[in-house]
């Protein structure tokens, strides 16, 4: 990878990691006045809307065949199951907490891509992702001792699951323009959620609050639209499991804005937390790859020259 490449990868990923931090926020404030199917579903179709808008200024094709199925399966995992799944759990999940379980997105994406012949096992990569969680853990260890029920904490995992087959699965469909992977993708997704909403019974209704559109608009606008465009990006020019980094360290950002805005207790593990995640997310994702030191031994003719008249 060039120099340049690397640098857009390193700012692109910090730029996404914090802005998706408001997201499980968001989420929460959506989930007080809408159903949580109906209020992903709206999220979705408000910001596939505004990406098919750019498609058409910046006059971008609609991908075909291979390209085209790849944009679909990456919707309806990355955007129709695991925002179903994630809805649904953060009714009784608190932001930090939800956000420590989706922490868990790099390890299931290095064995899914492990799994898929993508990436090779890498002792670094785990050691990272075990070194992260244990500083997501102590960020929100007051949220976990909280009585959660077990269902919604499986529905969290499970959203983290999607997620990681959603970022293997990019990469193995033929390259997209990541304003019309996402538009296509977020149509497919918000079009299960709002199906899957009307099959259960959802009311469909629009926010009545100020503070749900506000919370709506964010996650349409920054959260979804943004940060997937960024995250795409990464994914250009580094691999799945790397990429997927950006999971531990947007727990940092969610514990402090639900303290702020949603009375989340936050202990005082928070630094000790955040330097955890620091350290694991430098080890598993930003640390220079070793290269192997190559000794170049000397033809023996050259030695004999070498020898008759050293220099």
């Amino acid at each position: 990878m060039t120099t340049d490449g690397e640098r857009v990868a390193l700012a692109a990923f910090v730029a996404q990691a914090v802005l998706a931090g408001g997201n499980a926020v968001g989420i929460r404030f959506s989930n007080r006045e809408l159903a949580p199917l109906w209020g992903a579903g709206l999220r979705f179709l408000l910001a596939a809307a505004l990406l098919l808008a750019v498609m058409a200024v910046l006059r971008l094709a609609f991908p075909r065949g291979r390209a085209l199925t790849g944009s679909l399966l990456y919707g309806l995992f990355n955007f129709g199951a695991s925002f179903a799944l994630i809805y649904y759990g953060l009714v009784q999940v608190r932001a930090g907490l939800g956000q420590t379980l989706l922490a868990l997105v790099p390890l299931a994406t290095l064995l899914l891509a492990v799994l898929w012949r993508q990436e090779r096992f890498h002792a670094a990569a785990v050691a990272g992702t075990l070194l992260a969680l244990a500083g997501v853990a102590s960020l929100s260890r007051a949220p976990l001792r909280e009585a959660v029920p077990l269902l919604s904490l499986l529905a969290v995992v499970g959203g983290a699951v999607c997620f990681a087959q959603a970022f293997v699965l990019v990469r193995r469909f033929p390259r997209v323009h990541p304003v019309t992977m996402n538009a296509v993708g977020m149509t497919a997704g918000a079009a299960v959620l709002l199906l899957a909403s009307l099959l259960v019974g959802d009311p469909v209704v629009l926010p009545h609050r100020v503070e749900t559109w506000v919370a709506i608009g964010y996650l349409a606008v920054i959260g979804s639209v943004v940060v997937f465009v960024l995250y795409l990006v990464v994914l250009r020019y580094w691999a799945a499991s790397r990429a997927a980094y950006g999971f531990v360290l947007i727990p940092f950002v969610t514990v402090v804005l639900s303290a702020w805005l949603d009375d989340e207790p936050v202990t005082g593990g928070l630094v000790l937390g955040g330097l955890l995640i620091l350290a694991g997310v430098y080890i598993g994702a930003l640390r220079p790859p070793r290269v192997a030191r190559r000794i170049e031994r000397p033809a023996p003719g050259q030695l004999r020259r070498n020898r008759v008249n050293p220099s």
